[in-house]
């Protein structure tokens, strides 16, 4: 995104920090200060504070929290609202604290930092209620929590590469609001053995032939290997042999992933065995992956999800036993398939990448469980409702991207199931989705919000709902 605006650099009190710095970059109007402090009310959904301008329109301040005053800066107006960053703190709010990211508020990683990590976990309960409550859903017991350790937690990264006018090499994410690159010397959110690669990737790129070569580097971490994927756009033979001198090295596995337009993965080396693992049934089950594959960053908060999803679809009384009929769509490698398949659930597992669907055939193996796998196109909203017309599921478990299931929720509004659990990246989307599905006769009687990205506004959302007349089937959260 573009730079919002050019300021001078923040004032601060002795003793607080986490302002957001502003870099000088294009600025689609001149910044104007308030002429008074304002009073930040509460938090945005996306983590700004609201506050009330001298004239009366809503102001969302980055890098503000409720409760502080602060004087502001407008670099954006609109009809209905400004935006704005803090010129000076003036009242801290207890639950600022310093970051503990050197690069915070230069790079757009993260936007959170500044504030205590428990209340960062409120504030996303708060959203995931307050987006239901919009759609007329209300929930019948507050949010349950799945959290971990707020750093080192991200398994995989993708760090941008750029050299500039004069040859100097950059390595880093985006700036916030800018397309330029914040160079990084290590990152919070690694886990450390990926951040312990930034320096001397950063130190390899400048020893490179041709740099400029080289698009993004992704940085992967597996139960029993460490990854970099180079982004190569073409052929350069002599830096092939430094990046194949560096991943022996360093002791990783280095892959190129090569070309323009259709780019092909080549191993530098011998392919390494790229797996995590999760519970299922009586012991661990094995997933294999590929550098592309869609895998959660956030290893701990994903077997708590995991987890939570068996222990919500466990059999109770003998109501919908897990040996009925299952269907997990946007099943993606079969991180909620084979676990399920493993407790006893009769599996059909529905993708809509072909290559997706081979994992999942090849991960099924790899743990002797029999699942059915199938490619369907999951935006068809026909074509979903003939499937479940034809399973008859007991049970329909959603993963959706971050658009989510729109055509999925019609059909299964129009064909209900006794459960579905819809496991969501974007509360936004679940809740136009919810409503459908509650408009429809579903009940929602199990809510969650998972902190997978720890220090940002995104959350990942678990909702069980349950369709029939009478009692709900589950209690309790």
């Amino acid at each position: 995104m573009a730079m919002l605006g050019k300021r001078r650099p923040a004032r601060q009190r002795s003793g607080v920090s986490g302002l957001h710095k502003r870099t000088n970059e294009a600025t689609p109007i001149a910044t104007r200060a308030e002429d008074d402090a304002v009073a930040i009310e509460r938090l945005a959904h996306d983590g700004r504070g609201v506050a009330r301008s001298t004239n009366g329109k809503t102001l969302f301040v980055e890098g503000a929290l409720p409760g502080e005053r602060v004087e502001v800066a407008v670099h954006r107006t609109r009809k209905r609202y400004d935006e704005a960053h803090v010129r000076e703190l003036l009242e801290p709010a207890g639950e600022r604290v310093v970051p503990p990211c050197n690069h915070y508020g230069q790079c757009g990683g993260c936007d959170l930092q500044h504030l205590a990590v428990e209340a960062q976990r409120e504030h996303k309960r708060r959203v995931l209620v307050d987006l239901l409550e919009r759609e007329g859903i209300e929930l019948p017991t507050s949010p349950g929590l799945l959290a971990a350790e707020p750093l080192g937690y991200r398994r995989r990264a993708r760090l941008g590469v750029k050299v500039d006018a004069e040859g100097g090499v950059h390595l880093g994410f985006r700036a916030r609001h800018a397309s330029r690159l914040v160079d990084i010397q290590t990152c919070e959110i690694l886990q450390p053995e990926l951040s312990a690669l930034i320096g001397p990737l950063r130190a390899l790129l400048c020893e490179l032939d041709a740099p400029r070569l080289v698009g993004h580097l992704e940085l992967i971490a597996a139960d029993a290997a460490r990854v970099v994927v180079v982004r190569q756009l073409r052929d350069r033979q002599a830096d092939l042999q430094r990046w194949r001198a560096f991943g022996e090295a360093h002791g990783i596995a280095v892959a190129w992933l090569l070309g323009r337009e259709t780019p092909t993965l080549e191993w530098l080396g011998e392919a390494p065995s790229l797996t995590y693992r999760l519970w299922g049934g009586e012991g661990e089950l094995e997933l294999g992956f590929a550098p592309g594959d869609f895998v959660q960053v956030n290893e701990s908060v994903n077997r708590a999800m995991v987890a939570t999803v068996r222990e919500w679809l466990a059999p109770r009384s003998g109501q919908h036993p897990l040996g009925q009929r299952l269907l997990d769509l946007f099943a993606g490698i079969g991180n909620f398939s084979l676990p399920l398949a493993a407790d006893g659930a009769a599996v059909t597992a529905v993708e809509g990448n072909p290559d997706m669907v081979d994992r999942l055939h090849g991960n099924a193996g790899r743990n002797g469980l029999d699942i059915e796998a199938l490619q369907l196109d999951l935006n068809d909203e026909a074509a979903v409702a003939q499937l479940v017309a034809r399973l008859s599921p007991a049970t329909v478990v959603l993963d959706p991207p971050r658009d989510g299931a729109d055509a999925v929720c019609r059909a299964l509004a129009e064909r209900p199931v006794p459960r579905l659990v819809y496991i969501a990246c974007d509360p936004a989307t679940l809740a136009r989705d919810a409503a459908r599905l509650v408009h429809g006769g579903y009940r929602i009687v199990r809510v969650a919000v998972a902190d997978m990205f720890v220090h940002t506004s995104h959350l990942e959302s678990l909702l069980l709902l349950e369709h029939g007349a009478g009692q709900p089937l589950s209690q309790g959260v």
